[in-house]
Order: C-alpha cells, then sequence, then structure tokens
C-alpha cells in the first residue's frame, strides 16, 4: 500500500469529503484505513470492566483506501503518489510537483 500510517490525508469521496486527518491505521487485508477525525459514528457502548462507563461514544470507523489522498507538503493538496530511487532507498514523491513525501 502507498499510504502509511502517520501520513496525512484528505478524503476525496464519501460523507466526510474535504475533510483532513492523519492515518492512525491501515488495515491491509480490506484495503482500508482508519483516519483521526473521519468517518465518526455513534456507538452504544455497556459498562465493563475495562471501561467504567457506558452509554453512547464516538467512534471511528474504517474508510477504504481509494477514498483518500495524500496531502503533499509543497503544493498542499491531495496527489498520488510516485516512486523515485536513490542509491538503495524508494522515496515516495508527488506525482504533481514532484516534492518529497
Amino acid at each position: 500500500m502507498k499510504i502509511r500510517k502517520g501520513d496525512e490525508v484528505q478524503v476525496l469521496a464519501g460523507k466526510d469529503v474535504g475533510k483532513t486527518g492523519v492515518v492512525t491505521r491501515v488495515i491491509n487485508s480490506t484495503d482500508r484505513v482508519i483516519v483521526d477525525g473521519v468517518n465518526l459514528v455513534k456507538k452504544h457502548q455497556r459498562a465493563t470492566k475495562a471501561t467504567m462507563q457506558g452509554g453512547i461514544i464516538d467512534k471511528e470507523m474504517p474508510i477504504h483506501i481509494s477514498n483518500v489522498g495524500i496531502l503533499c507538503g509543497k503544493c498542499k493538496k491531495a496527489t498520488r503518489i510516485g516512486y523515485r530511487f536513490d542509491a538503495d532507498a524508494k522515496i515516495r514523491v508527488c506525482r504533481k510537483c514532484g516534492a518529497d513525501l
């Protein structure tokens, strides 16, 4: 996968289109990512020994990786990812401006 944990991404499709956030988890088996503050749902949580207080909590749900685009630090837009090879390293680059990601 081209998007990794810690990348800043922008949502391109869905109910949260236009929102930005940091990827907190990548789920490779289903091609989904969990983005901080995006795709929040209300979940009814029962009080257990682990969570002392029950009630309605906001939970971040996974979003498909095709619905997010990585934000370039130089051009400040959602972009696709390309690669450049230096010596023995494979470096991700912005397809629009060519800056390193």
